[in-house]
């Protein structure tokens, strides 16, 4: 019997882990949109009105901010769930114990 790729490397469970990544990913995005509109009439109260480049700007910078960070720590997160990380740190124990008189 074979021995299973382990983690990303095996295509069934890739494709499970990239499909969970953009749902995932899909619904920070549609949180972070309506956090988005609520801070921009927030602001929009508190300071009185805004003008149209101030509005973009604010949306742009926030929404971009936030949509990278939730990137990047779903994908951490993918990456310890499939084992992906194990797999390195093995590796690299390997590659240690290699080098050892």
């Amino acid at each position: 019997m074979t021995e299973r790729p382990p983690g990303l490397d095996d295509p069934a469970a890739a494709a499970f882990a990239w499909a969970r990544y953009r749902r995932v990913f899909a619904w920070m995005a549609l949180a972070i949109a309506v956090i988005d509109a609520a801070a921009i009439v927030a602001i929009d109260h508190f300071f009185g009105p805004l003008s149209l480049a101030t509005i973009i700007a604010t949306a742009i910078g926030f929404a971009a901010t936030m949509l990278l960070t939730a990137a990047l720590m779903g994908l951490v997160f993918m990456s310890a769930g499939t084992g992906h990380d194990d797999a390195v740190d093995a590796f690299a124990r390997k590659q240690k114990d290699r080098r050892r008189p």
